[in-house]
């Protein structure tokens, strides 16, 4: 009991460090074309040219140091949380401002070497893959000609970074005249948690993927079992949309029924070809656990995590746990 009163009494000594930092007359600047951001402050001489989150992340932390202990202040992390910045139909392509989330832009600027370091892993390792794999992405290509009409290659909108859309590469797994709705449907039911448990090997577990598709080809399901269906990707990390490790690219659907802590996902770190939820629980895991595993990912992350990941894709995929 003693600590549960502890945690609320620091809890409530946060709220009102916050609620004393934000005065409902002050206003600061503009969101969005007529529309106001939110609290806004007036005693803006020394900072009045920093973006908006920078002023309200340095008023709070300033409230902090002064309502609260020096050393536990020091390690609070603000983080502000602005987007979807509109549900509009006409802004629905635009990417999310950088600017409104100085603590993932601090994060990333303290990571410069690591970071060139991660993307010279990427660039050197894609196109060796690409180089190696070619024979068998060259059978592949054949075997999906002979088995169904319809492209080789089927293209994908995501959402990455900062919502950045680009098109995801992959093997075409489905017949051309399938119905998308279907998909879109079941993801919005799996992120809502309204999808049943399904049976398989005596174990009920949750399947991300739809178990059975009809819209399967059979070539596709090979690909899909084997995740041979996502080599393309390769490209995508070539050309830096997307990493050999990270978060999975959402589809746009998908990321509109997000919670707002689920589309911290798209902040922390570019989109990869695999990732901790995947070579841990590959397609079969709640889609909570998904987003906590590609955060703790993103939280933690160094080029040895990386290539842990990358060491245990292999087996995963070779177990298949969870592909579908």
């Amino acid at each position: 009991m003693d600590e549960k009163k502890r945690t609320t009494g620091f809890a409530e000594k946060l709220v009102g460090a916050v609620s004393s930092a934000i005065r409902e007359s002050d206003i600061i600047g503009w969101y969005e074309q007529g529309k106001v951001l939110g609290v806004i402050y007036t005693e803006l001489n020394q900072i009045e040219n920093l973006p908006v989150a920078d002023v309200l992340e340095h008023k709070i932390q300033k409230t902090f140091k002064e309502s609260l202990d020096r050393s536990i202040a020091s390690k609070i992390v603000v983080s502000l949380h602005v987007f979807p910045e509109s549900r509009e139909k006409s802004s629905q392509d635009e990417a999310i401002d950088e600017k409104l989330y100085p603590e993932d832009r601090k994060r990333q600027n303290g990571r410069k070497i690591a970071m060139f370091a991660k993307r010279f892993v990427d660039l050197t390792g894609s196109l060796a893959l690409l180089l190696v794999l070619a024979p068998v992405m060259a059978a592949i290509a054949l075997a999906i000609k002979l088995g169904s009409k319809g492209p080789v290659i089927f293209r994908q909108q995501r959402v990455g970074q900062f919502g950045k859309r680009f098109d995801c590469l992959k093997f075409r797994t489905m017949t051309v005249d399938n119905d998308p709705k279907i998909h879109q449907e079941y993801v919005q039911n799996f992120i809502s948690g309204k999808v049943k448990e399904e049976t398989e090997n005596e174990t009920n577990e949750v399947v991300y993927k739809i178990k059975d598709d009809p819209r399967v080809t059979a070539v596709g399901r090979f690909l899909r079992k084997t995740s041979l269906d996502e080599l393309p990707q390769f490209w995508n990390v070539l050309t830096g949309e997307m990493s050999l490790v990270g978060p999975r690219p959402p589809v746009p659907y998908e990321f509109e029924a997000y919670d707002l802590w689920h589309q911290r996902r798209v902040l922390e770190a570019k989109p990869g070809v695999t990732g901790l939820w995947q070579v841990i629980g590959r397609s079969r895991t709640t889609f909570d656990e998904m987003v906590r595993l590609d955060l703790r990912y993103c939280q933690r992350w160094s080029l040895w995590l990386d290539i842990k990941i990358l060491l245990a894709t292999p087996l995963a995929v070779f177990k298949g746990s969870g592909a579908c």
